[in-house]
C-alpha cells in the first residue's frame, strides 16, 4: 500500500509545469522491483527508461560483478555517482530505476531531487528481497549472507529513502503489473 506524500519527514513533489512530462525516479532496496517496474511504466507512459546498473556497466565496459571484483566498492560508488549525475541530465521526462545503495551519497540525492517530479520508494519485505535476488549472480553485495546483508543495507539506507521519497509503494507479494498501476496513480494525483 502506498503512503501519501504528506508523511512527516517524506518529500514533496516538485512542482512542474503541466508541459514538462515527468520524470520518475524509483529507489529501494535490491529485489523490489526497480528495474521492473520501471520498464513497465516507462512503457506505459511511452517513456524513455534508465536504469543506473546499466549506466554504470557502459561507462565501466564491464559488469558491476567485475568492478566490484576488480576494483572494488568504492569505485563501483564513483561510477554510481557519475551514472546517477547522468540520469538525472537527460533532457525530457523518462523513468529512472537508482541503485539501491545511491541514496548513501548526499551528491546523488540532491541530483534526484532538483530533478525528479516524483521519487517513488518501492519497498518489500527483507525475506521477500531475499528469494528475488537469491539466483542474482550479478549482485556482488549479496554475496555470503543475503538475508544479513539486506537486513544490514535496511538499517543504513531506510531514513535515506524516507527522506528523498515522495511517496512508498509495498511490491511485496504483487505483480509487476499490479505495482505498476500503484505507482501509475501516484503520479497521476500526487
Amino acid at each position: 500500500m502506498s503512503e501519501a506524500h504528506t508523511v512527516p519527514g517524506r518529500a514533496e513533489p516538485r512542482a512542474v509545469d503541466r508541459a514538462e512530462p515527468p520524470f520518475v525516479v524509483l529507489v529501494g532496496l535490491m529485489g523490489s522491483g526497480k528495474s521492473a517496474v520501471g520498464r513497465s511504466l516507462a512503457r506505459r507512459l511511452g517513456m524513455r527508461f534508465a536504469d543506473s546498473d546499466a549506466i554504470v556497466e557502459r561507462l565501466a565496459g564491464r559488469s558491476v560483478r567485475e568492478i566490484y571484483s576488480r576494483d572494488g566498492e568504492p569505485a563501483f560508488r564513483e561510477l554510481e555517482r557519475r551514472a546517477v549525475a547522468e540520469g538525472c541530465a537527460a533532457a525530457g521526462g523518462g523513468v529512472f530505476a537508482v541503485a539501491g545503495g545511491a541514496v548513501l551519497d548526499e551528491g546523488s540525492r540532491r541530483v534526484v531531487r532538483a530533478r525528479a517530479t516524483h521519487v517513488v520508494w518501492l519497498d518489500a519485505p527483507t525475506e521477500e528481497l531475499v528469494r528475488r535476488t537469491a539466483r542474482a549472480a550479478h549482485r556482488p553485495a549479496l554475496d555470503g549472507d543475503a538475508a544479513g546483508t539486506l537486513a544490514a543495507m535496511r538499517t543504513d539506507r531506510e531514513a535515506l529513502y524516507r527522506e528523498i521519497s515522495t511517496a512508498r509503494v509495498d511490491t511485496g507479494g504483487r505483480s509487476i503489473e499490479a505495482v505498476t498501476d500503484e505507482v501509475a496513480r501516484i503520479l497521476e494525483h500526487p
